[in-house]
């Protein structure tokens, strides 16, 4: 199992109090297979740097989770399947370590 962090970027329509549930349904998987959500943290609605899918806005969450490397590529690639989903980057937080 490896520490990952999801960001997501929802359609700025939706009603924020829906995103949540959402996420979790979405997460389920990874906890059925074996792995850990251990934060959802929503951040609402931002402003963009540039329009995505000609909107100005979306609603952003961060997740924090473990789970193999296979079942965190299909997490990613169920999301892209929705609609709903303007974007989706998965890190590993580890790997961003800077040195000095």
């Amino acid at each position: 199992m490896r520490a990952y962090e999801l960001m997501v970027m929802l359609d700025p329509e939706l009603d924020e109090r829906t995103v949540e549930p959402t996420l979790r349904k979405y997460l389920d998987t990874v906890i059925k297979d074996g792995g850990t959500v251990d934060e959802l943290d929503v951040w609402g609605r931002r402003r963009l740097a540039y329009e995505i899918q000609k909107k100005n806005e979306a609603i952003y969450a961060v997740v924090n989770f473990n789970t193999t490397p296979e079942q965190a590529q299909e997490l990613d690639r169920q999301l892209g399947l929705n609609e709903s989903v303007m974007r989706t980057k998965i890190i590993r937080p580890e790997d961003q370590k800077i040195t000095l």
